[in-house]
């Protein structure tokens, strides 16, 4: 197939494009620099020139294309207008794919969030929805679910469009920015590992090379308006995180109490992240796309120390 990829010079995008150069596709990232195009030409992949705010080039893109993988987004608006500002830009980007995909049965995969169907007490599965936003959710990750739900409903006009839930942690020897990177770094700072409370609240992770196959698994295979689940731990408690991270560094594991000053103290502005709990599985897409992790789980590549390394 011919794919047309957006954000394919980060953390996962770059994974995803080697995915499917080995498995025989042809490539074509979208860059708006210099920088960009020549990382994406040694990644293999050809250069399509321009940016997400040409709605019209977007278009042309994919129409160009026999499959469109989208996980790029405005990291450019966080600082002005956070998440908010990123949901309202990427809603018109899904929108435009679907103009151009629409009648043609042509795929459409794009990256979402695993705590998207919110909080449900028990592991979120594929076949729960993304909960529906609105303004009383400003300023939350929930504001995004507007973009889940428009690529979703993109089945509906012919466009096989999916959605890769993505996990909570994406670990890989290339992370350089993602939630185990800020934890070390926390600790290192405070000289001492914390976790909330009882630190049973439960976390899912994914080696990033598993996140690449599921989003080729999609694109290959998957059916129109579902979810798949980009998860290789479902259900680590984040005092396990934090034991295997003190064990690494030699500092004392810590309880921070479960206090609205105490939790902030210590996590800044994680606080509200850290103390959730995203059980989470990966069982339809599994089934579905015959699909299964194979690289290491989160607490194995805590231990192969890569995260740890001077410099």
């Amino acid at each position: 197939m011919r794919v047309f990829v957006t954000g394919g010079t980060g953390h996962s995008g770059s994974y995803i494009i080697g995915e499917l150069i080995t498995a025989g596709h042809e490539v074509t990232g979208l860059a708006r620099s210099d920088t960009a195009a020549a990382t994406l030409s040694a990644l293999g992949a050809k250069v399509r020139r321009g940016d997400l705010e040409d709605l019209d080039g977007l278009k042309e893109a994919a129409a160009d294309s026999d499959g469109v993988i989208h996980v790029a987004h405005r990291q450019d608006l966080l600082v002005s207008g956070g998440i908010d500002a990123v949901a309202a830009a990427e809603l018109p980007i899904m929108l435009a794919y679907g103009e151009a995909l629409a009648g043609t049965g042509k795929p459409l995969v794009a990256a979402g969030s695993i705590g998207s169907p919110g909080n449900l007490g028990r592991p979120v599965t594929e076949a729960d929805p993304a909960l529906p936003g609105g303004n009383e959710h400003k300023g939350t990750l929930r504001v995004r679910n507007v973009v889940e739900t428009a690529v979703v409903g993109l089945a509906e006009q012919g466009v096989r469009s999916s959605v890769v839930r993505i996990a909570n942690i994406a670990h890989s020897t290339t992370d350089r920015a993602g939630f185990l990177v800020q934890l070390i770094a926390l600790a290192k700072e405070k000289g001492y590992v914390g976790y909330p409370g009882d630190g049973a609240n439960l976390w899912n992770a994914v080696h990033v090379r598993d996140v690449a196959s599921v989003f080729r698994s999609a694109l290959e295979k998957g059916e129109a308006g579902k979810y798949w689940h980009a998860v290789g731990d479902g259900a680590i408690p984040l005092r396990d995180i934090a034991e295997a991270i003190g064990s690494r560094l030699g500092l004392p594991v810590v309880s921070v109490p479960a206090d609205v000053l105490m939790v902030p103290g210590y996590f800044g502005f994680l606080a509200n992240i850290v103390t959730q709990s995203y059980p989470a599985s990966n069982l339809i897409t599994r089934r579905a796309l015959g699909w299964a992790p194979t690289q290491p789980g989160l607490l194995a590549d805590l231990d192969n120390g890569h995260y740890f390394a001077a410099g």
